[in-house]
């Protein structure tokens, strides 16, 4: 039953992340291309090699999407860093690195919830 449950949610998300919408990201621009036609410079400013290679933003941008959990950016970011040279082992360590990140800053801000209680228990 349990199985059933998940394989119905999974269904449900994927059809609410429709991977054809990706390519319709520029419709985005339609109504105020102006500011789209800047973003997309800075997003591919940003992507060009410099300091880091393509192939270390690739996988820079792949654990960042998998934090911010946006499957169009997972998507884009697995194929390039694929097409970058990196494997399977590289992308999915970038992806631990950057899951146990937000896993301590989730931890961390349980500091908090303790300023808190010792406010409110003085």
């Amino acid at each position: 039953m349990l199985k059933n449950s998940y394989t119905g949610l999974i269904k449900k998300i994927m059809h609410y992340y429709n991977e054809k919408d990706l390519a319709r990201f520029g419709e985005i621009g339609k109504s105020r291309p102006d500011l789209f036609e800047k973003f997309m410079a800075w997003y591919q400013a940003c992507q060009d090699k410099g300091a880091l290679t393509k192939r270390e933003k690739a996988l820079i941008g792949l654990a960042v999407a998998v934090t911010v959990q946006c499957p169009y950016c997972i998507d884009a970011f697995t194929q390039s860093s694929l097409e970058n040279g990196s494997n399977t082992e590289q992308m999915t360590e970038a992806i631990h690195l950057a899951s146990a990140i937000r896993g301590g800053a989730s931890l961390i801000h349980g500091i908090q919830s303790h300023n808190a209680h010792d406010k409110i228990s003085m």
